[in-house]
């Protein structure tokens, strides 16, 4: 099979789902591909949870278990199994977000510490994820950020997410479980990216364990990534990058009008996809110093990570290079993946359904906005319904 109509395989990117379920995920594309619904459905949804009407059970029947391995993590063990005998992993995705105060931050800790503990038993995770905006006030990351002075207060409770950072990072050491950091908002990452190079250079020393996230939408990344490169030789520890494309556009590029700055979005698609790959290239040009997790659904920079491999002779389980789609979208290439050896993890949110609603919105309006997203699952669910039929 050549390298490129790998991904048309319908059959290995389904084999998990049984027909109620291909049939289920069809509906579900259908409808979020038709966008006045997904307006109609998610202003309903919003509603109903807020007024405590039974949608619980309609949402975890279509959406919630489509997107989400559980409510729990427990509730998730089933799927993970079941992702881990097609030989794909998981990254346990906590999705609760917005929130701002100390107890709220200590409990998410303690959740990655649970989890981390959690993936220590499991082979099927080695991997757990967290948001920096998930341990510490999103104020003090941009106050950080923008380079003006703590209040007293605000130093201690910065010196509290620096102690949260420390306890995870140790702990997923001593157990050898990859901690992936999330990148967020331009107007907060600099405090953020410092924290996360803070805690590769006294925790990846020998392995990476720590691994920061690159958005490569905004076109500063690929040097910073130049530049941390030679502060890591210098300092001699190794880096861990999880690269993707971006978040939130939208916002970075209203709030850059607003305050008048430079955009730091790239000008356009090309550009975000260019310095996608350029950044794919050059940490692969360089894998002994930085490691690589390729948070991606796009076929043609997922085919540019296999081919630079194969150039670079790079094995495939080389576990310096993983690739990673998030649960409930892009089977196509996430299971082909693995099929042919490569390292694969799919993100796997879960949580209370009311408290993952704002992370699902987001899922269903990502698919209807980025272009041909939704087109190509169903294609390819067709695809497969047809190929199950005729047999």
């Amino acid at each position: 099979m050549s390298h490129n109509s790998l991904f048309e395989n319908t059959q290995t990117a389904f084999k998990l789902k049984s027909d109620s379920e291909l049939e289920r995920a069809y509906f579900l594309f259908k409808m979020i591909s038709n966008q006045p619904l997904v307006r109609i459905g998610t202003a309903a949804t919003n509603f109903a949870l807020k007024a405590n009407l039974p949608v619980e059970g309609l949402i975890r029947a279509t959406v919630f278990d489509h997107f989400c391995g559980g409510v729990n993590e427990d509730d998730c063990l089933s799927v993970i199994d079941k992702m881990f005998t097609a030989g794909v992993c998981s990254v346990l995705d906590y999705s609760v977000e917005g929130k701002a105060l100390e107890d709220q931050f200590d409990s998410a800790e303690k959740k990655i510490i649970k989890l981390v503990n959690f993936c220590d038993e499991k082979d099927a995770m080695p991997i757990v994820v967290f948001k920096p905006s998930g341990l510490g006030r999103f104020f003090l990351f941009q106050k950080k950020t923008e380079g003006k002075i703590f209040t007293y207060d605000e130093q201690k409770e910065w010196d509290r997410v620096v102690l949260r950072y420390h306890s995870i990072c140790k702990l997923a050491k001593e157990k050898d479980v990859e901690v992936l950091i999330d990148g967020e908002e331009s107007w907060m990452q600099d405090a953020a990216d410092e924290l996360a190079e803070d805690m590769m250079a006294i925790y990846n020393t020998t392995k990476p364990i720590v691994y920061n996230t690159l958005q490569t939408y905004r076109h500063d990344r690929l040097d910073f990534l130049k530049a941390s490169h030679k502060r890591a030789k210098k300092g001699g520890f190794t880096l861990g990058y999880k690269i993707v494309r971006g978040a939130y556009m939208e916002k970075e590029r209203e709030r850059a009008k607003e305050k008048g700055y430079a955009s730091p979005i790239c000008k356009d698609k090309e550009a975000t996809d260019q310095c996608f790959d350029d950044s794919l290239k050059y940490i692969l040009n360089n894998l002994d110093d930085i490691s690589i997790f390729i948070g991606t659904h796009n076929e043609e920079s997922s085919y540019l990570a296999m081919e630079l491999m194969e150039q670079l002779s790079v094995v495939k389980n080389d576990n310096r290079v993983w690739f990673g789609q998030l649960y409930g979208m892009s089977d196509h290439i996430s299971f082909n993946l693995a099929e042919q050896g490569y390292n694969v993890a799919k993100y796997l949110p879960f949580g209370p359904v009311k408290d993952v609603m704002p992370y699902l919105i987001r899922r269903a309006e990502e698919n209807t906005s980025v272009a041909g997203q939704t087109g190509r699952e169903l294609t390819l669910l067709k695809k497969e319904r047809k190929r199950r039929k005729g047999k």
